[in-house]
């Protein structure tokens, strides 16, 4: 697992060390990636379910100004720290070990938010409902959401949309934007 692009490029990320932690593979990672490309100069970013925090390191490296990492697994939040300092990217980042439902009630707005629940949950749904619901991004802002099954969201409040799918393998990644 590394960096694909920016100015952490090449760096190796610390890997978990169990099954508990499902990293994005880097085909994913790197097809997410070309799709919110041109979003990410200057962009908050939120990493929900952050895992090793590769996404919001990814997109740090490509430019984003600053991210917040959010997970419950302590075990993660020590995996997305170690990372941060891999990258030096400590001091432009935020890193909560708490429960990504909550979290969302915080006064914080992003431009890109990315989700990647465990896949054998029902998180992927709420926690897109509750970002509506609370008004979590910025306008013109992106949801990314990483599933393994092609779920059909309810309908999300205006001016939140769904805008794609992409399949990628067994892995499903939901395209939302707020207009």
């Amino acid at each position: 697992m590394r960096v694909i692009s920016g100015v952490a490029r090449g760096r190796k990320l610390h890997q978990p060390k169990t099954d508990s932690i499902r990293p994005s593979k880097d085909m994913v990672k790197e097809s997410m990636f070309n799709i919110i490309q041109f979003d990410l100069p200057g962009a908050r970013v939120l990493d929900l379910f952050a895992g090793t925090g590769q996404l919001g390191i990814e997109a740090l490296s490509r430019g984003a100004k600053s991210a917040v990492f959010v997970d419950s697994d302590s075990e993660a939040v020590k995996l997305v720290k170690e990372n941060l300092k891999v990258c030096d990217f400590s001091d432009i980042s935020m890193v909560y070990n708490t429960d990504a439902l909550k979290y969302l009630q915080y006064e914080e707005n992003f431009d890109i938010i990315f989700i990647d629940p465990p896949y054998n949950s029902n998180l992927a749904q709420d926690v897109v409902l509750k970002i509506s619901e609370f008004d979590k991004l910025t306008k013109n802002g992106i949801m990314m959401c990483e599933t393994a099954d092609d779920f059909k969201f309810p309908e999300l409040r205006t001016p939140y949309i769904f805008k794609k799918t992409y399949k990628y393998g067994i892995t499903f990644v939901h395209c939302f934007r707020k207009d």
